[in-house]
């Protein structure tokens, strides 16, 4: 069909309404959680775009799927599928699920992370650098300086700075257990990465030797957008992309939650037989038996339906048009966001938003704060609170300051987005009136999860 009579391209068949308050009500809410959009109760919540992992609408098939789950503690009939249809995709030898990607990026760090490694990456997520940080590693962003310029219109923001890769591993060496890759770049405004560039990061792994993973929570967004931009793959199948992407790599940690359109599951897969040895056992002692690890196996049965359903071009054309269709919203309203718009969520620039409440203030959770009280709306800091730290007694602030606008797949109309667009658009009116937050309590790790705040 043409492109001008062509909508979602589903139909509902099951709603689940949802409660609709004012703004005194959210305002105690939001009081009640301490300013922290992460401890207000989802009920309470009209549009929830606080993350796209675990939220997304299954389909028919999944949820037939599940029914037919052959609960097994070993040797399921559903391990097995999950573990075809993966491999058939990642290519790797070895295929162990996990009940998220935080399991799989904890197999994998506490296996071959040691205390002083360096851990290179594009950008590192929040679990991610916390993953590496626990086992004594140093989490460390090689992004493209372009990346931080949130205007800076470039088709593949998502990249590996490749000459300072190549100065990491001179002055590191053999203290580099692995090189990562995000697809995308979840930190960096839902950015692309090139193919060409994880050609480039590839070679210069194997030239020294040195291990390449990939962050594959959206390999099949980041593999639409390569056949979208990137010359010489306009002809190719989404799943032909993929499977090229992960040819590259020795292994990947892959959270199902995103681009497998479930809402529990993961997968670490690799080559190395001797890394399965270490892993295999871990995976038993806290995860789970190797054929469920830690899931029911109706799961890893929605999982191996959900990898396919992702990769359908219909599909994805219309998930990555949903966040462009909000951020052109935004953008007719001045809206200042990371530029071109991502493929998961649209993450709106809180210091050109906030020009008055400075990085110590919090600007991107106060933006969130207001948000809801505003409309019930339910974004996410990626920010002060999320990558901020003290060195030396002195803070230390992020290049990026973001309230991140992540979209779930096949949940949300456009008239949602036509509410998200016009309350930010509304905020943005009378931005000169808002104030910052003081942060009273935070953890060790992680902190903006649990994180409580105050109005200043």
């Amino acid at each position: 069909m043409e492109d001008e009579y062509l909508a979602e391209p589903f139909r509902i068949k099951m709603v689940e309404n949802l409660k609709i308050t004012d703004r005194k009500y959210r305002e105690e809410a939001i009081k009640k959680g301490h300013y922290n959009l992460f401890c207000i109760d989802a009920e309470d919540v009209y549009i929830d775009l606080l993350t796209d992992s675990g939220t997304s609408a299954m389909s028919d098939s999944q949820w037939a799927g599940i029914m037919m789950g052959n609960q097994a503690y070993a040797g399921s009939r559903n391990y097995k599928h999950f573990e075809d249809v993966l491999r058939g995709i990642f290519g790797y030898r070895h295929i162990l699920p996990t009940h998220q990607g935080r399991a799989s990026e904890n197999l994998l760090f506490s296996s071959i992370v040691k205390k002083g490694n360096v851990v290179p990456a594009n950008s590192h997520f929040d679990t991610t650098r916390a993953n590496v940080e626990s086992n004594g590693g140093i989490a460390l962003n090689l992004v493209i300086e372009e990346a931080y310029d949130t205007e800076k219109i470039l088709p593949f923001k998502g990249n590996m700075d490749l000459e300072k890769l190549k100065e990491c591993i001179k002055k590191e060496g053999k203290n580099i257990p692995l090189i990562l890759m995000t697809v995308t770049n979840n930190a960096g405004g839902g950015q692309p990465v090139s193919m060409e560039n994880l050609k480039a990061v590839s070679k210069i792994a194997r030239e020294n030797k040195i291990p390449f993973f990939i962050d594959a929570c959206r390999y099949a967004e980041n593999s639409y957008f390569i056949k979208m931009r990137e010359k010489g793959y306009e002809n190719k199948t989404p799943l032909e992309i993929a499977r090229e992407m992960f040819a590259l790599a020795d292994g990947c940690t892959f959270s199902a939650k995103k681009d497998g359109l479930v809402n529990i599951g993961g997968a670490l897969a690799f080559n190395d037989d001797a890394l399965l040895e270490i892993v295999r056992e871990k995976l038993i002692l806290i995860e789970g038996f190797t054929s469920y690890g830690g899931l029911a196996c109706r799961d890893l049965e929605a999982v191996a339906i959900g990898v396919m359903e992702a990769l359908q071009e219909d599909y994805l054309k219309n998930r990555i048009g949903q966040t462009q269709y909000l951020g052109d919203k935004l953008k007719e309203g001045g809206v200042p966001m990371v530029l071109p718009f991502g493929g998961h969520a649209i993450y709106v620039d809180a210091k050109k938003f906030l020009p008055n409440i400075p990085q110590s203030q919090f600007p991107a959770q106060a933006l969130g704060c207001e948000l809801y009280c505003e409309a019930g709306v339910r974004g996410v800091e990626i920010g002060t609170a999320t990558f901020g730290k003290t060195e030396n007694g002195k803070a230390v602030y992020p290049k990026l300051e973001l309230l991140r606008l992540a979209i779930p797949r096949r949940a949300y109309t456009n008239r949602h987005m036509d509410v998200v667009a016009r309350a930010l658009i509304n905020i943005y009116k009378r931005r000169d009136k808002l104030k910052g937050l003081k942060m009273t309590y935070e953890a060790k790790s992680l902190r903006h999860f649990t994180a409580k705040y105050e109005k200043l």
